[in-house]
């Protein structure tokens, strides 16, 4: 299982709900993208974006999201690659006599090419509640069982480097938060987790985000990628500190 297949999974997500919305007029899109350039006697190259999609349907509310982080560094004409990110997952919510009562289904895919891992996938179904709506803030989460798929790097006493399969059961938890600040503001929190018997994951993102003109704001975000099982001497705990420009499509 491929990155571009996920992504193509995702995109196909995308189009369909796209094509549903035309006539519901339920279906928004945002893009985040942010920058940063160096020169001197270090030169780095680094970037990071996302694209967010949300659809509410009668009876379905769909998330789509896809994630991407580079850098590159170039010291005394040496250039190295110094991240190298792709993540991107859909979760469908169907929506039971009370609407905010409603069954999930969940897939994701993250290619990290400085992660003890060659890639992680997570497919994951059960119970989604939306506790409350109103003005002001907004709470929902997500749990149930699924299944993971992972190939691990692997060295052996020779120094040879191969992966080895960790598939298994995991149970998949996680809930979102929006806390309207002002008109113009907002801040937000996500987080889950993957709890399986060879590794638990977990990512979080705390951000802040408000308008600048139009469709145009600026997010100040922190995003956390924990690993309870790591090869060698790789962190457990990876953290991304962002401030992207993000664009509300439609």
């Amino acid at each position: 299982m491929k990155l571009s297949t996920i992504s193509a999974f995702v995109a196909f997500g995308i189009f369909a709900s796209g094509a549903q919305a035309q006539d519901e007029d339920t279906f928004t899109m945002d893009g985040e993208l942010g920058f940063i350039f160096t020169s001197g006697n270090t030169e780095t190259t680094s970037a990071n974006g996302a694209l967010n999609a949300k659809q509410e349907l009668e009876q379905w509310s769909n998330e789509y999201t896809l994630k991407a982080l580079y850098k590159k560094d170039k010291v005394d004409g040496v250039e190295t690659t110094s991240a190298d990110k792709k993540f991107a997952s859909a979760q469908a919510n169907y929506k039971l006599e009370n609407k905010d009562h409603r069954l999930f289904g969940f897939a994701s895919y993250e290619d990290d090419r400085f992660s003890s891992f060659d890639y992680q996938a997570t497919i994951a179904a059960g119970w989604n509640q939306k506790l409350w709506s109103d003005d002001t803030s907004s709470f929902e989460y997500s749990i149930g069982p699924g299944y993971s798929f992972a190939d691990r790097f692997v060295t052996d006493s020779e120094g040879n480097v191969s992966t080895v399969s960790e598939n298994g059961v995991v149970v998949r938890g996680a809930f979102a938060y929006k806390y309207i600040i002002s008109d113009s503001a907002k801040f937000t929190q996500s987080f889950s987790t993957e709890v399986g018997a060879d590794n638990t994951k977990s990512r979080a993102e705390s951000a802040i985000s408000a308008k600048i003109a139009g469709g145009l704001s600026m997010k100040v975000a922190v995003k956390f990628d924990h690993n309870s099982d790591v090869t060698g001497t790789r962190e457990n705990l990876d953290t991304e500190t962002s401030v992207n420009l993000v664009y509300t499509f439609f």
